[in-house]
């Protein structure tokens, strides 16, 4: 399966990478480079996530890594990673469409 980083992705992973740096710029790049290598875990099980429990749905799910929730929707012959979140903050729906 091919995994595909939405913008928003893509934007809070930045944002939250850039968070780290302020204090440790090498932190923030084994974070992302952890991350990383977690979410290509999915490629190859990708129902390897639980299901996102504000949806209940079988294609939603999520990884958890540390403190952040990686949220993705399963699709044919993808994986879209929709959101990249503390695991205190509230899913909005408009995030996985």
């Amino acid at each position: 399966m091919k995994i595909i980083w939405s913008p928003r992705s893509k934007a809070q992973l930045t944002d939250i990478a850039e968070y780290i740096a302020l204090d440790k710029p090498s932190a923030a790049y084994r974070w992302l480079e952890n991350i990383f290598k977690e979410v290509e875990k999915l490629e190859l099980f990708p129902k390897s996530g639980r299901k996102v429990p504000e949806f209940n749905q079988e294609d939603i799910r999520e990884i958890i890594f540390g403190n952040y929730r990686i949220i993705y929707k399963i699709k044919e012959n993808e994986i879209i990673i929709a959101s990249v979140r503390h695991g205190q903050q509230i899913l909005d729906d408009n995030e996985i469409k």
